[in-house]
C-alpha cells in the first residue's frame, strides 16, 4: 500500500473516531429530539433518580404470600429496567423504584395494576366456573413458531402451570375440547382461546396473537395477574438521585483521567502500536456510550463495573498482541511479518479469554435479576465492542501506520531475553499465604457475628439493600439539593448513627426527603430527629417512619448464586473443550474461588458495606481473573505443543509465567488506573465500590502468576513424571562426568 493512500485512510479513520466522540458529547437533532448524546443515557436511582410507586395489599395476606408477591412483582419491574428496586414497607406494602423515569402515571400504567387473574369456563352464564387462578401460573412468555407449510411465523404465548394445577388443567381441557376457556383479569376478558386437545403436561400455548407485541402484552398481563396477593396503588412520586450530580461529574472526570493515563502509558511502552491502541480505546469508549444510549440501557454502579471490566479486557487484548509483536521482532528484522505473526499468535488467547467471560455474561443475563442482570448486559456489550476495536480497528491502524513510514524496529520495540523465574519453587509459600488470608476471612465472619468487635452483630456489614432497615420521610422548611444534602445533612446523620450505609432520596417538587437507614435504637432515632430539626429546619411533626425490607430478596440472591454457579460450570466446560485438559479447567475454577474468598476477607476485615455493588464486584473479579489465567494457560499449551511429550513440565510452566509476566503487570496496571481514578475522585459510595475492585484486581494478578500455574502443575505432573525423571537422571550423569 502506498504511503499517500495510507495517510489518507489514517486521517479518515481519525476523523471518524473524532466525529463519534463529538456525537457522544453533542448528539444530533432528529425530529426536534436530541439523539446520541451521552447526557441522554438513562441513569440509575443512585445517579439520576426515578419514580417510586407504593402498593398496598388487599385483605390480610400471609407472610409467605407477601414474599411470593414481592418476588413476582420484582420480575415484572425488571421488564421495565433491570436496575429497578422492589422492597416491602411495613407488613402489607410493596414499593417499586424505577430509575430514569420522570412520570409516575406512565410508570404506573406500564407496570400494570396487579389484580386478580382467573381461568373460567362458561363465562357470562349461570354455570360460570373458576378452575384456576394466577397463583397457579409458573410462567408466561411470548414466543413464536414457524409454519413450514405456509412459510409464515405465528406469535403465541407460552404458559406453564405448577404441578398441582397441571392436573386440574388436564381435566378441564379434556372436558372442554372444542370450547373456550376465558382468561379474566380484574373482571375483564383478556383472552378466550379454544381448547383443541387435552393438555396433560402442564404447558400450553395461546395462539392467534397478531404480533410479537400482542403476545408480549398478554404474557405481561398474565404474569402480573399471577401474584398471590391483590395490590392497590397507594402512592406514586418522583424521587431524586441518591448520589447527586457530584457523583456523575466525579465519575466522568475519573473516567477521562484514567483513559488519558492509559493512553499515555500505552504510547510510552509500545510506541507506534500504542498510538493505534489509544485511538482504538477512544473509539471503544465512544461506541460504548452510543450503545448504552441506543439500547436505552440503564447505567448504575454495577453497570459501571461491567464497563470497567470490558475496558480492562480491551486494553489487555492490545497488550497481548503487542507483546507478541515484540517477541517476534527479537528473532527477525521483518517488521511486517512480525506484525502479522503477532496478531495471529495472540488471537487464541484473546478469543478464549473474551469468549469465556462473554459466556458468563450471557448466563448472568439469562438467570440473573436486578443488579446482576444490569452488570451482565453492560459487560456483554462491552466485550463485543472491545473485541471489534482490538482485533479489527487496532490491527487496521497498525498496518496504516506501518505503510505511512513506521517500518523500523525502533517504532515497535524488541522483547528482551528474560531469565526464567522459578515460580514453582515458591508454590508452598504462595499456597500458605493464600490459605492464611482465606482462613483469616472465615474466622473474621465468626468474630463479627459474635458482636465482640465494635458492636458488630453480623458476619458482614450488610446494607439496607441486603437486610432491610428503616425509611424515614421528613419535610424541611426549605429546599435542599441532593448535593447539599449529601455534603452536609448526610454526614451528620452518619455521625449520629455511626454507620455510613445511609442514603437520601429527594421527593421531586417538594421539600421532602426519604432517608433510609438500618434499624435504629429509639435513643439514636430521637437524637437524629433533634439534629435535623434544630440544625437543618426539619418540620417537627413531618417525620413518618416505616420498616422496609431488603431490595435484594432471598429469591434474587438465589438467582444470583445459581447464575454464578452455572456461569462457572460453562466456563469450565469451555476451557476443557478448548484446551482439551481437565487440569486447566479445574485449576482455573479453583483460582476463581480463591480470588472471591480473598476479596470476601477484605469485606470482612475492613467492614466495607455489602450492598448491590458487592454482587457486581464479585462478578467483575470472576471475569477479570479468568481472562488473566487463560493467557498463561495459552502459553503453556503452546510450549507443550512445540515440545511434545518430551517437555520439561516444570520449566514449561515457569517459562510461560515469565513470558506473560509483563502482560499481567501491564494489564493489571491499566485496569487498576481506571478503578483507582474512581476511588480518588469519587464520592463516598463510589469509594466503597472501588476499593474492593482494587483488591480484586491485585488478587487476580497474584493468583494468575502464583497460584494457577502451580495448581495445574501439581495436577498434571504425573503424566510427565517418567520424562522428567529421565531428564533429571541424564542431567545428573552429565554433571558427574563434568566434575570428573
Amino acid at each position: 500500500m502506498k504511503k499517500t493512500k495510507s495517510s489518507i485512510l489514517f486521517i479518515i479513520s481519525v476523523a471518524i473516531i473524532a466525529g463519534l466522540c463529538l456525537l457522544t458529547v453533542f448528539g444530533v437533532t432528529i425530529n426536534g429530539m436530541n439523539k446520541g448524546s451521552a447526557k441522554n443515557i438513562v441513569l440509575g436511582l443512585e445517579l439520576k433518580g426515578g419514580v417510586s410507586v407504593t402498593f398496598e395489599a388487599v385483605g390480610n395476606p400471609s407472610e409467605e404470600d407477601m414474599e411470593d408477591t414481592l418476588y413476582k412483582l420484582q420480575l415484572r419491574a425488571n421488564e421495565l429496567t433491570a436496575e429497578s428496586d422492589v422492597y416491602r414497607e411495613g407488613t402489607n406494602r410493596i414499593t417499586v423504584d424505577i430509575p430514569g423515569a420522570d412520570n409516575a402515571e406512565e410508570v404506573l400504567e406500564s407496570l400494570g395494576k396487579p389484580g386478580s387473574l382467573q381461568f373460567i369456563t362458561d363465562y357470562g352464564t349461570e354455570n360460570e366456573k373458576v378452575w384456576l387462578t394466577g397463583a397457579d401460573i409458573e410462567g408466561a412468555d411470548p414466543a413464536y413458531r414457524n409454519d413450514s407449510t405456509t412459510n409464515t411465523t405465528e406469535y403465541v404465548v407460552s404458559l406453564k402451570f405448577n404441578s398441582a394445577a397441571a392436573e386440574t388443567f388436564a381435566a378441564v381441557t379434556t372436558e372442554y375440547i372444542g370450547k373456550r376457556i376465558y382468561i379474566v383479569y380484574d373482571g375483564s376478558v383478556v383472552s378466550y382461546p379454544t381448547v383443541r386437545t387435552a393438555i396433560t403436561g402442564g404447558e400450553c400455548t395461546i395462539d392467534g396473537m397478531g404480533s410479537w407485541e400482542a403476545a408480549e402484552q398478554l404474557s405481561s398481563i398474565i404474569r402480573i395477574g399471577a401474584l398471590k396477593v391483590e395490590l392497590n396503588p397507594l402512592t406514586s412520586k418522583v424521587v431524586g438521585a441518591k448520589l447527586g450530580d457530584d457523583a456523575i461529574y466525579t465519575s466522568l472526570f475519573a473516567g477521562i483521567v484514567g483513559l488519558a493515563v492509559i493512553c499515555v502509558f500505552m504510547i510510552l511502552v509500545y510506541r507506534i502500536p500504542g498510538v493505534a491502541a489509544s485511538l482504538a480505546l477512544i473509539l471503544y469508549t465512544a461506541l460504548e456510550l452510543l450503545a448504552l444510549n441506543g439500547f436505552d440501557m440503564t447505567l448504575t454502579l454495577p453497570g459501571i463495573a461491567g464497563i470497567i471490566l470490558s475496558i480492562g479486557m480491551a486494553v489487555d487484548a492490545n497488550v497481548i498482541i503487542f507483546a507478541r509483536i515484540k517477541e517476534e521482532l527479537a528473532t527477525t528484522d521483518n517488521v511486517l511479518g512480525a506484525i502479522r505473526t503477532g496478531f495471529k499468535k495472540a488471537t487464541s488467547a484473546i478469543v478464549d479469554g473474551n469468549v469465556t467471560t462473554f459466556i458468563a455474561a450471557l448466563v448472568l443475563m439469562w438467570r440473573g435479576t436486578g443488579p446482576v442482570q444490569g452488570f451482565a448486559e453492560t459487560l456483554a456489550m462491552g466485550i463485543a465492542i472491545s473485541m471489534f476495536t482490538a482485533m479489527v480497528v487496532t490491527r487496521g491502524l497498525v498496518y496504516l501506520l506501518y505503510y505511512m513510514g513506521a517500518k523500523s524496529k525502533v517504532f515497535y520495540g524488541v522483547a528482551k531475553d528474560r531469565k526464567v523465574v522459578n515460580f514453582l519453587s515458591k508454590k508452598a509459600i504462595f499456597f500458605a499465604l493464600s490459605l492464611i488470608v482465606i482462613v483469616a476471612g472465615i474466622a473474621g465472619l465468626f468474630v463479627n457475628k459474635s458482636g465482640n468487635i465494635d458492636g458488630r452483630n453480623n458476619a458482614l456489614n450488610y446494607s439496607v439493600e441486603f437486610q432491610g432497615g428503616l425509611s424515614t420521610t421528613v419535610e424541611f422548611d426549605k429546599k435542599y439539593t441532593i448535593d447539599e444534602f449529601n455534603d452536609t445533612i448526610l454526614k451528620d446523620i452518619i455521625k449520629i448513627t455511626k454507620d455510613s450505609d445511609v442514603v437520601g432520596n429527594e421527593v421531586t417538587d417538594t421539600n421532602e426527603y426519604v432517608i433510609r437507614t438500618k434499624e435504629l435504637e429509639a435513643t439514636v432515632m430521637t437524637e437524629m430527629k433533634k439534629m435535623l430539626v434544630t440544625k437543618y429546619g426539619a418540620i417537627d411533626n413531618s417525620f413518618e417512619e416505616v420498616s422496609v425490607s431488603s431490595t435484594i430478596s432471598g429469591e434474587m440472591r438465589n438467582d444470583a448464586i445459581i447464575a454464578v454457579i452455572i456461569s462457572v460450570i460453562c466456563m469450565l466446560i469451555y476451557i476443557f473443550i478448548r484446551f482439551k485438559n481437565f487440569g486447566f479447567a479445574s485449576s482455573a475454577v479453583i483460582a476463581l474461588v480463591h480470588d472471591v474468598l480473598v476479596v470476601l476477607t477484605f469485606y470482612v476485615i475492613s467492614w466495607t458495606t455489602v450492598g448491590n455493588t458487592f454482587i457486581a464486584c464479585m462478578l467483575t473479579i470472576l471475569g477479570y481473573s479468568i481472562n488473566a489465567t487463560i493467557v498463561i494457560f495459552d502459553r503453556i499449551r503452546e510450549e507443550i505443543k512445540s515440545s511434545g511429550k518430551d517437555v520439561d513440565l516444570k520449566n514449561c510452566v515457569n517459562k510461560s509465567i515469565t513470558q506473560t509476566l509483563t502482560r499481567t503487570i501491564y494489564s493489571s496496571f491499566t485496569t487498576f488506573i481506571m478503578v483507582a481514578a474512581l476511588y480518588v475522585f469519587g464520592v463516598t459510595s463510589i469509594k466503597e465500590f472501588a476499593m474492593p475492585l482494587i483488591v480484586g484486581i491485585l488478587c487476580g494478578a497474584y493468583s494468575s502468576v502464583c497460584i494457577t500455574g502451580a495448581l495445574w502443575y501439581i495436577m498434571e505432573k504425573r503424566k510427565y513424571n517418567n520424562t522428567e525423571e529421565i531428564r533429571s537422571s541424564v542431567k545428573a550423569d552429565i554433571n558427574k562426568e563434568t566434575n570428573k
